[in-house]
This record gives structure tokens, C-alpha cells and sequence, in this order.
């Protein structure tokens, strides 16, 4: 059984070209905070950019997941929050960390496995963490951080706190037994959980349709009488507007959401898939749609930033990546000594 809303979302749908956009929103922010959505943007593409050739250059070790193309998803989802939400992600988590506050020298130290990233180095790209930025964890196993936000927001609704949680995943997560389980106990127990799935239309090198017998990802919740709905990942603002009103309602209703923002990934699942089961017009219709592309042309046309601005925006940020990379080259690795720290909580972890 759908509700009304998902009859009127899946009438309405939200994939590339759709005209919905939350406008009110470009109206009603002021310039400075609209401007520091692109910088965001711009910040997490050079950095994973970087990240990237980093990974080549061997500086980065194991496994690496990239952002490129999901930057409106991941700027719209924490600029939705509060400083003291928690937030867990799965692997694809870099440009969460930095938007939460971690600064982008200390999660590319982390990435090269130095002491001065956020997870001293033990934690790598697929963990990165820090308590006193609430952000609690990209997670290696595919669906593994939601039965860990469904606990949390317990917790917090068995204090009566006022913060909420927010949990990101992919697409392929909604067909493992923790997404399932998670929805029915946040629906019964009334937690306050924002979901959202960031649809980036393949898990792995699956398409949607063909690894899911629902490929409209948010009727999924119809199932556990959660509220839902599907915006366009490209659309910053539509992001933003979607989970500002889901941490309303967990922060004043005590009631979980799942929002599907649909979206696209410029690259391969990691950085060593050489990414062919992609057809070359689907990926040349998406990358028409760049998120910050669009954003840039919104700003302009409402007379927010000239080319000026943009230039200056843009410099800043390849400066701030630059520096990152430098910080991480200069930073120690753990000793051999320190091996065994942090293996449990309480021995002075970040």
C-alpha cells in the first residue's frame, strides 16, 4: 500500500530533467550561505579530484570511493541538519566528513594513514570518524551503519534528547536484511532517523532495475508505514529542502523518513573500476546534468555570483585541496608502537 504522498511523488517523479525545484529556498537564503553551498561543492569535487590521482601515486592505500557527482546529495543532506545531529554514512563518505566540519587536510591525512586524520590513521578512506563533530562513521560493509543509527536514535529517544540521526546509504543497501530490519524497528519504536539513499542508479556494476524488484527505491517504506519521497540528487537545493523537513519531523514528531535522492556517480564504483558496463550516452546525459554545474547557472541567473565570484570561489578551494595534500605529506605515520591503540573504546580515540 502506497500513501498519498508516494502516489503523488511517483506521478510527479524525480529523475534527470525534472522541473521541481524548491525556489523559495534560493529566495529566502541569504547570499552568503548560498555561496558557501557552491564552495562546498567545488571543495569536495577538487578533493576527490585529488583524492583520486593521490590513490595512482600509491599515497592512499586499500580501498577508495568517490563523490564525483553526488556533491549536491552530500552539500543538500548535511547543510539540512544541525551541528548536533549524528550523522552515519556508508564508504563513499569523504565529502560528508568535510561538510560536517572535519577539515579536508585531516580527512586526506586519514586517507593516507597518517596520526593527524580523524581516525589517527587506523580508519583509512572507509572510516573515517569524529565524536566531537558527531559524525559517527563511513562504514565498509554495505548496510552496516543503519542498525547503528536505528540504535542511536533509540538511545537519544529513550534520553527525551533533542538531536536526531541522520543515515546515509547507497542504492544497493535497500536489498540487504539490515535496511528492512532497521526501517521496521525505526517505524515501531518512533525514532527519530532521517534515511536517505543516495540512488546513484548502479551498485557495484549493477543497475538498479536489474538488482531490485522495486527500482523506485523510496516506495520501500510504504512497507513500514514510513514517510517517503524521491528528489532529484542534482538539485541541491531540492536535497536540502527534503531532509530539512525530515529532521523536523524526527526532532518535533518523533516519526523516521526515507528520502531517495536520485543521482548519478561521474566514476566507477572504487577507483580501480575501470567502469564499462556503463553505457557512453547515459553517462554524456548525466554529466550535462553536473550538479555544481547547475547550481553555478542558478546563482548566476538569479545575479548571486558573477564569473568573478565563481573564479574566486573555485581558486580557493583547489588552494585548500593543495594544502590538504600537503599537511598529509608531512604528516608522521603511526609507529609500530602505537599499533595496537585505539583497538577499543575509552583509549583515547578521536
Amino acid at each position: 500500500m502506497e500513501t498519498r504522498q508516494q502516489r503523488k511523488a511517483a506521478a510527479q517523479g524525480a529523475g534527470p530533467g525534472d522541473p521541481r525545484s524548491p525556489a523559495s529556498l534560493l529566495e529566502g537564503t541569504d547570499r552568503e550561505t548560498l555561496l558557501n553551498y557552491y564552495y562546498q561543492m567545488v571543495l569536495i569535487r577538487y578533493f576527490e579530484e585529488k583524492a583520486g590521482e593521490m590513490y595512482t601515486r600509491a599515497r592512499i592505500g586499500g580501498y577508495c570511493h568517490l563523490n564525483l557527482g553526488e556533491e549536491a546529495t552530500v552539500v543538500g543532506f548535511c547543510a539540512g541538519l544541525e551541528a548536533d545531529d549524528y550523522v552515519y554514512t556508508n564508504y563513499r563518505e569523504h565529502g560528508y566528513a568535510i561538510c560536517r566540519g572535519i577539515s579536508p587536510a585531516v580527512v586526506m591525512a586519514e586517507l593516507f594513514g597518517k596520526k593527524t586524520g580523524c581516525s589517527s590513521g587506523r580508519g583509512g578512506s572507509m572510516h573515517l570518524f569524529d565524536l566531537k563533530r558527531r559524525f559517527m562513521g563511513g562504514y565498509g560493509i554495505v548496510g552496516g551503519q543503519l542498525p547503528l543509527a536505528v540504535g542511536a536514535a533509540f538511545a537519544l529517544a529513550y534520553r527525551g534528547a533533542r538531536e536526531i540521526v541522520a543515515c546515509q546509504m547507497g542504492d544497493g543497501t535497500t536489498n540487504g536484511g539490515p535496511f528492512h530490519e532497521s526501517l521496521n524497528l525505526a517505524k515501531l519504536y518512533r525514532l527519530p532517523v532521517v534515511f536517505l539513499i543516495v540512488n546513484n542508479q548502479y551498485g557495484m556494476g549493477t543497475r538498479v532495475d536489474q538488482g531490485s524488484a522495486v527500482p523506485d527505491l523510496y516506495r520501500k517504506a510504504c512497507a513500514y508505514d514510513i514517510r517517503s519521497e524521491r528528489v532529484d540528487g542534482t538539485d541541491l537545493l531540492a536535497v536540502l529542502e527534503a531532509v530539512r523537513t525530515a529532521a523536523r519531523i524526527a526532532r518535533e514528531e518523533r516519526e523516521p523518513s526515507l528520502i531517495e535522492a536520485v543521482s548519478y556517480r561521474f566514476r566507477g564504483h572504487s577507483v580501480v573500476d575501470p567502469d564499462r558496463y556503463r553505457p557512453e550516452d547515459e553517462v554524456r546525459r548525466w554529466r550535462e546534468r553536473d550538479p555544481i554545474l547547475l547550481y553555478a547557472t542558478r546563482l548566476k541567473e538569479a545575479g548571486l555570483m558573477d564569473e568573478s565570484t565563481r573564479q574566486e570561489l573555485e581558486a580557493r578551494a583547489q588552494h585548500e585541496v593543495e594544502e590538504a595534500v600537503r599537511f598529509a605529506e608531512e604528516s608522521e605515520f603511526p609507529s609500530v608502537e602505537e599499533l595496537y591503540d585505539f583497538v577499543y573504546a575509552g583509549e583515547g580515540g578521536r
